[in-house]
C-alpha cells in the first residue's frame, strides 16, 4: 500500500514541461504569452487610418505640397535669360539690394506694430471681458457674448467698407457722433495719415476678432474647477483678488494659446488691409505688410510685373518666422505653463 501511495505521489510530481515534451510540444515561456495576449488585447486599428486618409490627401494636396513648392522656388530664378538654381541668392537680394530691402523692411516692420497693437489692446480687453462674463449674477450675459463674438463671423469685406465709411471726413459718421460728444476737434483722417494708419487698421482689426480670444479665455474659466473657487472664497478671496490670485495663473496655458493664435493670424495677414488701404497699402506704405508685399511681388501691380521667384522669397521668409515663433512657444514657454494646468 504504501509503495502504492509512493508512486502516485510521484506521478503527481511529473513536471508539466516534461509532460509536454513527451507529447512534442515545447513549453510557452512567460514573455511569449505576455506578448501573445497583449497582441489578442490590442487588434491593429486599421479603420483608424482610413478614415484619416482622405483629410491627409486633402491636406497634403492643398498645404504641403504648396508649401514645398515655394521654398523650392525661393532657391531659383532667371540669371542672363535662363532660370536655374542660384541657392540664396535671392534672400541676399531681398535683405541688401536697395530695389527689394527697403520695402522688405518696412513691411517687416509694419507687422512687428501690428502684432504688438493686437497683443497690447486685442488679448488683455478680450481678457476683462471673459473676467466680466463669467460673474455668475451678470444679467444678459449671452447677449453680451453673441454681440461681441458676432463681429469675427463677418466678412473682412463688409467690415472693411463699413470702417471706411464711418472714418470718411466726407460722408462718415465719426465726425458727427464726435461733434455731439464735443470731442470733434480730436477727429482727423486717420485712415488718409501716414502717422495714423496703420494704428486705425490695427485697431479696425481688433474690433473685428476681439470675440476670439474673449471666448477662449471664457472658456478656460469656467474650466475652473468650483473647489478651487470655493477654497479661495473660505480664504477671504473674493472679487478681482481673487481673479488676479486664483484664476489669472489657471488660465496662464489658455493666453499662451491666444497669443501663439495671435501672432500666426498676424503675420499671414492681408485681406482687411487690402480690403481698407489697397494692395499698394498707403498712404505711402504706411500699412504695407509682409502679406500685401508678398501680395504686389507675386502677382504684380499697375505697371509693377510679377516676380514669382522673388515672391516665394517672402513667402519662404513668412514661413521662417512663424516657425520660429510657434518653436519658441512650444519648446521655451509651454513647458513652463504645464505646471498651471489640470
Amino acid at each position: 500500500m504504501r509503495e502504492g501511495r509512493g508512486n502516485s505521489s510521484e506521478n503527481r510530481a511529473v513536471p508539466i514541461a516534461a509532460v509536454l515534451e513527451e507529447a512534442g510540444q515545447r513549453p510557452m515561456k512567460p514573455s511569449e504569452t505576455t506578448t501573445d495576449v497583449s497582441e489578442l488585447k490590442r487588434p491593429r486599428r486599421w479603420h483608424i487610418l482610413v478614415f484619416l486618409l482622405p483629410a491627409l490627401v486633402v491636406y497634403t494636396a492643398v498645404m504641403i505640397l504648396p508649401l514645398i513648392e515655394t521654398l523650392r522656388q525661393s532657391f531659383y530664378n532667371t540669371v542672363d535669360g535662363q532660370y536655374g538654381f542660384v541657392g540664396l541668392g535671392n534672400f541676399k537680394v531681398l535683405f541688401g539690394d536697395p530695389r527689394w530691402a527697403a520695402d522688405f523692411w518696412n513691411a517687416l516692420r509694419n507687422n512687428f506694430v501690428f502684432f504688438l497693437i493686437h497683443m497690447v489692446v486685442q488679448n488683455p480687453i478680450g481678457i476683462a471681458l471673459a473676467a466680466m462674463l463669467s460673474i455668475p449674477k451678470l444679467r444678459f450675459s449671452a447677449f453680451y457674448r453673441t454681440a461681441i463674438f458676432l463681429p469675427t463671423l463677418l466678412s473682412f469685406v463688409i467690415v472693411g467698407f463699413i470702417w471706411k465709411l464711418i472714418l470718411s471726413p466726407i460722408w462718415g459718421v465719426a465726425p458727427y457722433l464726435m461733434d455731439l460728444v464735443g470731442l470733434k476737434w480730436l477727429f482727423a483722417p486717420w485712415l488718409g495719415r501716414p502717422d495714423s494708419a496703420l494704428i486705425a487698421v490695427s485697431l479696425i482689426s481688433v474690433w473685428q476678432y476681439i470675440g476670439i480670444p474673449m471666448m477662449l479665455i471664457y472658456a478656460a474659466l469656467l474650466n475652473i474647477p468650483d473647489e478651487v473657487i470655493e477654497a479661495a472664497e473660505l480664504d477671504g478671496v473674493t472679487g478681482w483678488s481673487q481673479f488676479w490670485k486664483i484664476k489669472l495663473p489657471l488660465i496662464l496655458p489658455a493666453i499662451g494659446i491666444i497669443s501663439i493664435l495671435t501672432f500666426v493670424g498676424n503675420f499671414n495677414a492681408f485681406d482687411l488691409i487690402y480690403t481698407v488701404q489697397g494692395a499698394l497699402a498707403g498712404p505711402d506704405k504706411s500699412t504695407d505688410i509682409l502679406g500685401t508685399l508678398l501680395y504686389r511681388t507675386f502677382f504684380g501691380f499697375q505697371l509693377q510685373l510679377g516676380d514669382r521667384s522673388m515672391g516665394a522669397t517672402i513667402a519662404a521668409i513668412m514661413f521662417l518666422i512663424i516657425l520660429a515663433g510657434v518653436s519658441l512657444y512650444l519648446f521655451a514657454i509651454q513647458r513652463r505653463m504645464r505646471r498651471y494646468q489640470f
